[in-house]
Formats: structure tokens, C-alpha cells, sequence
């Protein structure tokens, strides 16, 4: 049973939180306290082994940092929530960390799922990318720090090992082998080119070699090399070779095998030891004994904090509730017992946390340790570089409180699948998570002005009506028609003192000779190439339009790839039951060439020529 108590300020009028008051009826009991400011926002979270000492610390005359005495300075009032256990304590903390974002709780980003590679439970298994809950019937292994190496890794099993890549629907349909099986990247299961038992050695092979077992798969492989050649079966002979080769080498240029399938995971933090405004965290992924990349985390709120805390944030912001390896390498001292425990019980095997590696582990926390260094350094640079490009700007607009910027393009082809993009730039960096696309529809295809003008009313109705406020500038990614159009929309919505300005490409659309367009002056204004303002413009606007061609590309299909069979004369149910049956779906269909669709029972030459021109 959880138990909860809290005393709030009173909004009429402002009471001051009487702290000793509300901490001396505080149980001397595990648990976890919330901090709440005037408005009632929750400002920090934290957990305790005994609720009334945790609680109470904070309140004290003296020994406080500079951080926490802010904090507390902002308190109104305080609510706890009793626990059985630290454990428990601990995860409730970390849950409302998550749903919460407190501003004085260091904040990790959660990152989407990892991915992993999958061999699936089927009769001859799939060999696939995969996200998602992990289910008994296949077979996983990761996580990967990203898609890419995945990708790599599947592309690397493919070559090595000839596994089926392809979907079920399609596997069941095949009459003949696929473009894969003539470059060799699949053995054929499908047309039968290679019997169950001997894919079954190749899916045991992979399994081996994804567990970095790689001098085991050699030998198997070296062996089975001799008894085809004893046995004359030279062809065999020499696929086994190849594949004995590919892996050597594959073993060769791993720097960091280790010999040993051993999973482990490698945490290493860079940064002002005592808290600075940035700190990063580097997590190393070594699965099986190798090493599969790593992935860098920039926290908020880090600022105060020394590393081991932040350390022990990011422990538990990412592991609780995700896959966790036998084994955590850190680079400094953490309060770990309890961490230990419950993500052991959790994952269902022991999970050690390692302070202290020695041999091979302490080189690969060195390099996670350097690799963290480096991209913190190259995070100030660049953000370094962005306070100067945007200074410049400041000056060249005669702007000085400049800081969010919002970038407007369209795109479209010949009118088709018309979207609109909107990308935001605040506090010297791109904010991916408030992108927005607009799709235009009611327009005249192709008219631009009125694409413009619907998507500035769409996107800054709110700004209206007081709900949200307007960013410092509005770019336009046009001309003088664009940015006059945008005028107009802004206008209509009251907005008339909205900073506005358009990028126009110069002649012949050379980067450099950008000119940039006022609604309120007559001649252009355009920068040296080389203008630090002119970079920053360049970089937001070509933002701008990789989204929107992003948008529209992923639009366009959407609508051409909706045409269905039913919309194609001659093409009745039977006729298209037997193309669907055949190649496993419309998207077998529409990959199918006019020959292949030929061959179906009832399609003549002639209507299969009309079924490729309809779906492409």
C-alpha cells in the first residue's frame, strides 16, 4: 500500500510553505517526494530511504548548493508518496521523472525502441530488422544502438549466410527464384533450392556468429568445406569456402572482439566533474563479444549535478523497463545495490553494475570515456559556431532579442500532393520535435501563394487567440510573391507586427547569392557568401525544404499507391484473386514485371501492359 500526504500554497493569498511544520509529520519510511511550485507544476522528484531525514535536508540553514538552494527557494509546497522498499521508490521515481519532465530533475531523452535483428519461428526463419515488444516465438538479438548497423549487420548475414529476407506473403507465393538468389544473398528456400535441413544449418551458423561465436562457425564451416570436397561435390566445396573467407575477414576488422559471447553494455560520462551547463553520456553496445557502435545522450538539466549523478540518471531513465545485458561497465562510483537488484529481477538474469574493469573492459571504457569526450567537444563547437551565426543575424536585422526562428517551404509536383513544412529554430539549434507539416488541399494545384497563405493561417490561428506566442522571425523560403502572400495571411489574423522575411535563390539558384526579401522595403537585401548570417539563414531554410520535400514524397506515394485493382478496367474479382494469390499482394503486384504478370491464368499481354501503366 502506498500512503500520500501534501500540502499545497493557497492561491489566495500567497502562503509561505511552512517546511518544518510538514517535515515533522513526515514518516521516517522509504518513499518518494514531489516538489511543487506556486503554479502547482511539479519542479523536482526524488526518492528516499527515510522520507522525513531526505525530506528535511533540504531545508537546512547552510550546506546547501547553489542549484538546490533555488530549488527550494521556489517550493510551495510538497507531496510524498510512502513505498515498501527503495526498489520500489526507485521506479515510481523514475516513472513520474518520465511523465513529469520536472526542471530541476535531470532529464534524459527517452529514445525510441531499439532495434534488433530477428530470425523468426517460421519453418525456414526470416531474417529481419525488428521494433517492438519481443515475443517467445523468434528469435532476437541486440539491441542495436541504431537502424544503420542493423541494416549493415543483415546486409553482412545475408552475403555470409544466404537467409531469406523476403515477407511471408511473398515467400508463400514464389514459383520462382528472386533477383536475390542470382547475386547469392539467398539460398532459395522458397523455390526449394536448398533443403529444410540445410538452412537450418545456415540459421544455426548466424545464431553462432550473432552470439560471437565466430571461431566455432569457422570450424563448423572448414569441416563440412572438407567432407564436400572429399565427397567431389566441388561446387559446395566452394560456396563453403567463400563463406569461410567472408567471415575471417569479417573477424579481422573486428577491432573489439573479444573472443567471449559476452553481452555488456559500456557507460561513460564527460563534463565539469562538480556540473556544468553540458554534460554527455556515451553508451558502448557490445553483443556476443563485439562491438556494435555506440550512441551519444546530451541530458537537461545536468547543470549542478556531479557526474555520478548523472550517471546513476541515465541508469535508471534507460534500463528500467528495457532490455538489460549481464553486464554494465561505469566509469566512476555509483550507489548501485539497489539499481542491481531490480534490474536483475526485472530482466530475469543477473545484471552486474561494474565500477572498477579491468583487462579488455577497462580498454573498452576508455574508448566509451574518449568517445564521450569528443562528442561533447564537438557539441560546443557547434554550438559555439551557431551563437556566432546568430549574433550576426541579430545584426544584420537589427534584431538583438532574436532567438526563435520558424521556416516555411512548399512542396509539390506539378500541383500533386501539395504539403507544407514549417521547422523551428530556438536557442542555437534545430527543434525537431516541433516540426509541422501542413497538407494543402482546396487550392488550385500548383499555386503556391495560396498554399502559403493556408499554412501561416493554420499555423498561427493559436498565436491569435493568445495560446501560444509568435516566434521572433517567420521566414519564407519564395520570393516577393510568397512572402507578399504570407503578409496577407498574417494580416487577416491580426498578426500585423510579426517580424517577416523571404529567401529568394539568386540567379541561376547558385547557394551564396540568396537574397532576402522585406514586405516592407523595396530592394532586396543580399549578403556576402561567406556572412555568418547567411549561413544560419541557408541552414534553416534547407531544413525547411528537406522536410517538405520529405512530406510531399511520403504524400504522393500515399495517394499513387492507393490505386487499386478494382480501378483498372478488364480486371474482375477472379482475375484479381489470382493476381493477389500469385504475387502475395498489391505490393507484390506493383514490383511484378509486365512478363510476370503475363504469366497469370487470364492476363493477356495486353492487360498486363495496362495493369503495369495503371500502378506505376
Amino acid at each position: 500500500m502506498t500512503q500520500t500526504n501534501s500540502e499545497n500554497n493557497e492561491s489566495k493569498p500567497v502562503l509561505v510553505f511552512d517546511a518544518k511544520g510538514f517535515c515533522r509529520n513526515l514518516p521516517a519510511q522509504p518513499g518518494v517526494y514531489r516538489m511543487l511550485n506556486e503554479k502547482g507544476e511539479v519542479i523536482y522528484v526524488g526518492k528516499a530511504i527515510d522520507l522525513k531525514k531526505r525530506v528535511s535536508s533540504y531545508f537546512q540553514k547552510t550546506g546547501l548548493a547553489p542549484r538546490t538552494q533555488l530549488m527550494v527557494s521556489h517550493i510551495t509546497g510538497i507531496e510524498t508518496t510512502v513505498t515498501r522498499s527503495e526498489a520500489e521508490a526507485l521506479l515510481l521515481e523514475n516513472n513520474l521523472i518520465k511523465s513529469l519532465k520536472p526542471r530541476y530533475n535531470i532529464l534524459f531523452r527517452d529514445d525510441k525502441t531499439y532495434p534488433y535483428i530477428i530470425l523468426s519461428g517460421h519453418e525456414y526463419p526470416r531474417l529481419g530488422f525488428y521494433r517492438g515488444l519481443l515475443e517467445k516465438t523468434h528469435q532476437y538479438f541486440g539491441p542495436f544502438p541504431n537502424a544503420g548497423i542493423v541494416r549493415e549487420s543483415i546486409q553482412l548475414l545475408q552475403k555470409v549466410f544466404r537467409l531469406r529476407t523476403c515477407e511471408d506473403s511473398v515467400f508463400a507465393n514464389r514459383t520462382r527464384p528472386c533477383l536475390l538468389y542470382q547475386i547469392k544473398r539467398c539460398s532459395g528456400p522458397c523455390v526449394n533450392q536448398i533443403s529444410q535441413a540445410e538452412y537450418r544449418e545456415d540459421v544455426q551458423s548466424a545464431v553462432l556468429f550473432l552470439q560471437g561465436k565466430q571461431s566455432e562457425v569457422i570450424d563448423s564451416i572448414a569441416l563440412k568445406m572438407q567432407q564436400a570436397s572429399d565427397a567431389t561435390e566441388y561446387e559446395h566445396a566452394a560456396v563453403l569456402r567463400d563463406q569461410m573467407q567472408a567471415l575471417r575477414k569479417i573477424r579481422e576488422k573486428q577491432f573489439m572482439d573479444s573472443g567471449k559471447a559476452m553481452d555488456a553494455d559500456i557507460v561513460a560520462c564527460d563534463g565539469h566533474e562538480d556540473g556544468g551547463d553540458k554534460v554527455c553520456v556515451t553508451l558502448a553496445m557490445v553483443r556476443g563479444g563485439r562491438h556494435l557502435g555506440d550512441k551519444s545522450f546530451f541530458p537537461q538539466n545536468a547543470d549542478g549535478y556531479n557526474l555520478s549523478s548523472v550517471i546513476e540518471a541515465f541508469l535508471a531513465q534507460h534500463y528500467l523497463n528495457r532490455s538489460v545485458p549481464s553486464q554494465i561497465i561505469v566509469d566512476r562510483e555509483i550507489h548501485r545495490e539497489v539499481l542491481e537488484d531490480l534490474l536483475s529481477e526485472q530482466s530475469g538474469h543477473k545484471v552486474t553494475i561494474n565500477q572498477n574493469p579491468i583487462g579488455e573492459r577497462r580498454m573498452w571504457l576508455k574508448m566509451a570515456a574518449e568517445n564521450a569526450r569528443l562528442a561533447l567537444q564537438q557539441l560546443m563547437q557547434r554550438k559555439a559556431s551557431q551563437e556566432e551565426r546568430l549574433a550576426a543575424l541579430q545584426q544584420v536585422l537589427n534584431m538583438s532579442g532574436l532567438m526563435r526562428i520558424e521556416c516555411f517551404d512548399i512542396s509539390h509536383t506539378m500541383g500533386e500532393a501539395t504539403v507544407a513544412s514549417c521547422v523551428v529554430y530556438d536557442q542555437f539549434a534545430m527543434r525537431n520535435n516541433e516540426y509541422r507539416r501542413f497538407n494543402i488541399k482546396g487550392i488550385t494545384p500548383g499555386d503556391d501563394y495560396a498554399a502559403i497563405r493556408d499554412a501561416l493561417s493554420r499555423r498561427y490561428q493559436k498565436a491569435m487567440q493568445g495560446e501560444e506566442r509568435l516566434p521572433d522571425l517567420i521566414m519564407i523560403d519564395g520570393g516577393r510573391g510568397q512572402v507578399n502572400a504570407a503578409k496577407e495571411a498574417l494580416d487577416e489574423l491580426g498578426l500585423n507586427d510579426a517580424s517577416l522575411m523571404g529567401i529568394a535563390k539568386g540567379e541561376s539558384r547558385k547557394p551564396g547569392l540568396e537574397q532576402l526579401i522585406f514586405p516592407e522595403q523595396e530592394k532586396p537585401l543580399q549578403l556576402p557568401n561567406d556572412h555568418a548570417a547567411l549561413h544560419l539563414i541557408q541552414q534553416i531554410r534547407d531544413e525547411a525544404h528537406r522536410f517538405a520535400i520529405q512530406g510531399h514524397r511520403s504524400r504522393r506515394n500515399k495517394v499513387r499507391t492507393t490505386s487499386t485493382l478494382e480501378d483498372i478496367s478488364g480486371i474482375g474479382a477472379k482475375r484479381r484473386q489470382g493476381l493477389l494469390g500469385r504475387f502475395g499482394g498489391l505490393k507484390g503486384v506493383q514490383n511484378a514485371s509486365i512478363e510476370e504478370l503475363a504469366q497469370t491464368e487470364g492476363i493477356s499481354r495486353k492487360l498486363a501492359e495496362k495493369i503495369y501503366r495503371e500502378l506505376h
